[in-house]
């Protein structure tokens, strides 16, 4: 007898489900992010090594300015980190830890790379009336993913087990790509960096003391930088959270990086940021108004009539913020400069400084050493409706000079007559030089002779 096998007939019939089919195809689906795991306790490691292989191929760097570059490998390396973006957004399971070396060292091959020499077009391309100009870097469809990727390994994953990938370098290296010209990136640096520093306690010191740094070296070395308002606007949430009083360290923060970073010709560009931070500083404690009143006085522009329109509001800003027992030494000097600023031949500086007399604050600060004010305003006042080209600031000059007028009307007259007796000295001083220049030249024609060379004639022998 041979061996029996049993005929179709004979043997017994399958059912045909739905799990039996899936099960005999070892196929993974084509629209899953990674291959689907093998029954059985291999599952796991099959999927880990999906993972990892996705990773590998994610460390490739492309330029997209090589021809030589394939862009059907371009569009598979952002197919593969949208799947590893996924994969880290998934609630369903956290991830490995044997996944965080492969992954931070894909994202530092990535992220941290040498930046092209800055365009001429760096300093305007951040203004926000000129977004269109703005450098935008090619490498941007990937970056993107990159930065999403690290945004979600830092909201998602222990700090105590990253802290062998974020370290000090680390966080340099994000500094660095601050000076990147594209707005996106440095976008996405922002909010990365900021969460870096809420989430990791004890680098706060260092991450300030390092951003210290970028912008001193801005303000005193190069004045060339495109992060500065962003770096700023993390500064500013920072600077909300600061416990009162403020501790030694935060105010020489203020006094020695905030106001000289009113210094360079660049300031248009991040003003609103570092005028936030100001006025959180002094809202916080407003007896730190006079240091800062004086320090914005000091880097005060010349020729520069843009900054000057920025910083006559941020003054103004701040008047209705500082502690009201300092009005009367800050009065005079402040008074003195927007004086200065109404008699600008450049019309708009002059309109925005004469507004400032509609702010009920300033105004009452004035009011406080009206007898040291008043004859500085005056004067100014008077100039401008003598001597100013513009029609519509000596409009707004005669208005504010109404004003002031109501306020002490005795004090105004005498204002008037001291600036009349003034200039009948100086008018009276004048011509009493004219008349001894007179005496001079008179003087000076009678003994003409005196002064001319003598003629002599040479005769030749020959």
């Amino acid at each position: 007898m041979g061996i029996r096998r049993d005929s179709p007939k004979n043997s017994p019939r399958k059912k045909t489900t739905l799990k039996h089919l899936f099960d005999l195809d070892p196929k993974p689906y084509v629209g899953s992010p990674f291959p689907s795991p093998r029954r059985g306790g291999g599952g796991t490691d099959y999927e880990h090594d999906g993972i990892l292989s996705a990773i590998s191929y994610c460390t490739s760097v492309f330029t997209f300015t090589d021809p030589q570059e394939s862009p059907s490998q371009q569009d598979l390396k952002r197919l593969k980190l949208m799947d590893v973006v996924s994969l880290l957004k998934s609630p369903k399971k956290p991830l490995h830890e044997q996944l965080f070396s492969p992954l931070m060292s894909m994202v530092s091959v990535n992220l941290f790379r040498p930046l092209p020499p800055p365009s001429k077009t760096s300093i305007v391309s951040a203004l926000p009336d000129d977004e269109e100009l703005s450098t935008f870097t090619p490498l941007w469809p990937h970056l993107q993913l990159v930065y999403d990727i690290l945004l979600s390994l830092v909201l998602n994953v222990d700090s105590k087990k990253l802290k062998d990938y974020i370290d000090h370098q680390f966080i340099r290296n994000l500094l660095y790509l601050f000076q990147s010209e594209d707005p996106r990136e440095r976008e996405s640096l922002k909010n990365v960096f900021h969460r870096i520093y809420s989430r990791f306690t004890s680098y706060r010191s260092f991450m300030r003391k390092a951003m210290n740094e970028v912008f001193l070296h801005y303000v005193f070395e190069t004045e060339k930088h495109c992060g500065i308002g962003e770096l700023l606007e993390i500064w500013g949430s920072i600077i909300n959270g600061f416990g009162v009083p403020l501790k030694e360290e935060h105010k020489l923060f203020l006094m020695r990086v905030l106001l000289p970073l009113h210094k360079p010709k660049g300031l248009q560009v991040y003003h609103r940021q570092l005028a936030y931070c100001v006025s959180q500083f002094v809202q916080k404690e407003p007896a730190l108004g006079g240091v800062v009143v004086r320090g914005i006085l000091r880097y005060w522009p010349i020729t520069n009539c843009h900054k000057e329109i920025l910083l006559i509001g941020e003054l103004e800003e701040l008047v209705e913020n500082i502690d009201p027992d300092q009005y009367r030494t800050l009065a005079l000097p402040l008074c003195s400069r927007i004086t200065r600023c109404f008699n600008s031949c450049n019309s708009q500086v002059a309109e925005r400084a004469l507004y400032v007399w509609n702010n009920e604050q300033f105004v009452k600060m004035a009011s406080e050493a009206m007898e040291e004010v008043f004859p500085v305003v005056v004067e100014g006042m008077e100039r401008n409706l003598k001597l100013h080209w513009s029609k519509s600031v000596k409009q707004l000059t005669e208005n504010v000079k109404a004003m002031l007028e109501e306020m002490d009307p005795p004090l105004y007259d005498k204002c008037l007559r001291e600036i009349h007796h003034r200039e009948s000295e100086a008018h009276r001083e004048q011509i009493k030089r004219q008349q001894k220049w007179d005496q001079i030249e008179t003087a000076a024609a009678k003994h003409s002779h005196f002064l001319q060379p003598t003629k002599t004639i040479c005769v030749s022998s020959h």
